[in-house]
């Protein structure tokens, strides 16, 4: 039986939007606060804490909150038989563990055998990258 891990778990891409949206008052809050326990003054702070680090912020805080579900790989099997996009796998057919993520008709997927966090996290980044950028870009969906 898979665990879920995560709560970010969108069904439309206007949900999706709406849900990045929603992280970048929290970007900005962690941001400024790991600028302050870093020392930065204001001037430091206004030069060196871009729109660019603040967006780079949600970025990373959205991905790492996505959902995602860890099974054996017969859990991952039963799950695909029965979705009806493509899935993208990376890693090696020989674990015994997956973990995967889906979005609007599209999933990645990641293998792993001992490290389940280390999994996690390169999903959600895959995720990410494929499934959620072109959409906050605009180039998709």
């Amino acid at each position: 039986m898979s665990e879920t891990d995560g709560w970010l778990a969108p069904e439309e891409p206007e949900e999706a939007r709406t849900l990045y949206e929603s992280v970048g008052p929290s970007a900005q809050v962690v941001t400024r606060e790991v600028a302050k326990a870093m020392g930065f003054d204001r001037e430091e702070y206004r030069e060196r804490v871009t729109g660019e680090v603040v967006e780079t912020a949600r970025d990373a805080l959205f991905a790492s909150l996505l959902e995602v579900h860890d099974g054996s790989r017969e859990d991952f099997e039963g799950w695909r038989e029965g979705f009806s996009g493509e899935v993208s796998v990376m890693g090696s057919e020989n674990v015994d563990r997956v973990v995967w993520h889906a979005f609007d008709g599209e999933g990645v997927a990641a293998t792993y055998q001992n490290e389940p966090e280390a999994a996690r996290g390169t999903l959600r980044r895959q995720a990410f990258g494929r499934l959620y950028r072109p959409l906050f870009d605009g180039d998709g969906r």
